[in-house]
């Protein structure tokens, strides 16, 4: 049996691959089908990407905000570096406006599976993380009339 992985290379491992939008837990892919939409399960490993709580994506939205919010600082800063000690405010007022609508989009992808691995990092899969997921049934009522 070979001795457990050192956290701080776990660490880097899973969200290394998470930045490259791949399935945190094996590394395989493509996990998503478009910019927007995953997969539900890895097409390597099988791992669900939804792990069983209600509002698991809230993670993700979480991080996307995080990652908003380090671009504007980053972009706040660097301008005014460049730009001091007269700033043009019009530029920084549009081009934050730009870049406020362009980030959320752009790191959608990279909020999913970042999250996935800090889940994965937090919480070790399970076998039941590998099962398919269930379709969600509908009951059908009799018809009347």
């Amino acid at each position: 049996m070979s001795p457990p992985e050192h956290p701080v290379r776990r660490a880097l491992r899973l969200f290394g691959r998470a930045l490259r939008l791949r399935c945190a837990h094996c590394g395989g892919g493509p996990v998503f089908l478009s910019w927007s939409h995953r997969s539900p399960n890895c097409p390597s490993c099988g791992i669900r990407f939804e792990r069983g709580e209600r509002g698991y994506w809230l993670g993700a939205y979480f991080f996307n905000l995080i990652l908003m919010e380090t671009v504007f600082t980053v972009w706040f800063l660097g301008f005014l570096a460049a730009t001091w000690p007269a700033p043009p405010w019009k530029v920084f007022h549009y081009g934050t406006i730009a870049l406020m609508l362009v980030a959320p989009v752009v790191g959608f992808p990279f909020s999913k599976t970042l999250f996935f691995a800090f889940d994965l990092l937090v919480r070790p899969p399970v076998p039941e993380d590998f099962e398919a997921p269930r379709e969600a049934t509908r009951r059908r009522l009799p018809r009347t009339g």
